[in-house]
């Protein structure tokens, strides 16, 4: 079977498990575990705090300074609610691409470094494999993971985190932070509106404010910084509150990310936003002392920066072969936690980010390809 046969199969295995944020990862991690411990790999689980999730990470080869990490996270988003053309945890081919939850995202990057690892394994330098949880839910597992490599692997020369990018490197992206707010009011009758508190309409006020700041930081923008947006953006991604339409509603809740180009602070941004929340919370408990507005921060993700990544793009370039210039996402990505843990990283991965995420995801053969290829060049060049 030949290198990218055994990257196709492992990838249908791999997309066959429901590692669906919200759910567990740990049937996948034990199958990887074993697959890598039948090629003499031993591996290291880094578990959230009740043990349902795992991340996983690996040396292939010597452990010596001078290897190369491969980053990917298990983790994919849900497919409730999207119209696929086939079972979703099933690939599924025609016309040249690959379908699938995950298949771009990042299960393809995934299964092209296992099919490699009987070649990392006897290489001079290693390749470490890194493989989180919670990714998709604002970067959430890996922290713990790359503290944990940082403290027992032998330096490696750079980090590359394969999040599809149609094998093009990219050194930046935009760091990521996720609050959520709830607020409790006050039920009573809907035409008796001076007798409680509205959740609902406390919550559509702080979603004005929020959008109003969205606007502000279109208006601000720096459109020669390289990103598609140049701005830093605001958007709310879920919502709900209310029990029935004659029922002043007691609870809402809603969720919003905020997503900052490099020089752009997250806190600073949203600082008069948290400030508004609080006179709010004071206001509502004189009237009801069980009333109140609460904001919690679910997760914070740094930006990653083309700061000192010359030597990690020369590298990544002769292994991809292509001579462009290095690009940035507006995505975030675990690329800004490597690199604030001291490794340099870059980004670099099969497949199209406008494909992630979509109902029918799919990644066309020819990226696997250039995949396969790549982690060929890869083996080669620390053999």
């Amino acid at each position: 079977m030949t290198d990218l046969a055994t990257a196709r199969s492992i990838l249908e295995t791999l997309v066959g498990f429901d590692t669906t944020s919200r759910g567990s990862n740990l049937a996948l991690v034990e199958w990887v575990e074993d697959y890598l411990a039948q090629h003499g790999v031993a591996s290291e689980r880094v578990a959230n705090e009740d043990g349902r999730k795992a991340n996983l990470f690996a040396t292939c080869g010597p452990a010596v300074e001078g290897g190369v990490i491969l980053s990917g996270h298990t983790d994919v988003v849900p497919v409730d609610g999207q119209a696929w053309s086939s079972d979703p945890w099933t690939v599924r081919e025609a016309d040249g691409r690959l379908f699938g939850r995950g298949v771009a995202d990042m299960k393809g990057f995934i299964a092209l470094a296992l099919a490699f690892v009987p070649r990392f394994v006897a290489g001079r330098l290693p390749v470490h494999l890194a493989l989180s949880y919670d990714e998709e839910v604002g970067c959430k597992g890996a922290p713990s993971m790359i503290a944990r490599m940082a403290e027992t692997i032998p330096a490696p020369r750079l980090a590359i985190v394969g999040e599809p990018s149609l094998m093009g490197i990219i050194t930046g992206h935009k760091g990521i932070a996720v609050h959520e707010v709830t607020v409790r009011g006050h039920a009573a009758h809907s035409s008796l509106v001076d007798h409680g508190i509205s959740a609902n309409a406390v919550a559509i006020g702080l979603m004005h404010d929020l959008l109003a700041l969205a606007e502000e930081l279109r208006a601000r923008a720096d459109a020669d910084n390289g990103f598609d947006p140049p701005q830093a953006t605001l958007t709310v991604g879920i919502m709900e509150g209310g029990t029935a339409s004659n029922i002043l509603a007691e609870h809402a809740r809603f969720q919003f990310d905020l997503r900052c180009p490099p020089g752009e602070d997250a806190a600073a941004i949203l600082a008069p936003f948290k400030a508004r929340c609080a006179e709010l919370d004071a206001q509502l408990k004189r009237r009801f002392p069980e009333a109140g507005v609460r904001v919690e921060q679910h997760a914070s993700t740094p930006p990653m920066t083309p700061a000192g990544s010359e030597d990690a793009v020369a590298f990544v370039r002769a292994l991809t072969g292509e001579n462009a210039a290095p690009g940035q996402v507006a995505f975030a990505a675990e690329g800004g936690q490597f690199q604030a843990a001291g490794f340099p990283t870059v980004i670099c991965g099969p497949g199209s980010i406008e494909q992630a995420h979509q109902p029918d995801e799919w990644i066309a053969l020819s990226e696997l390809e250039k995949g396969a290829a790549f982690m060929a060049r890869l083996a080669d060049r620390l053999g």
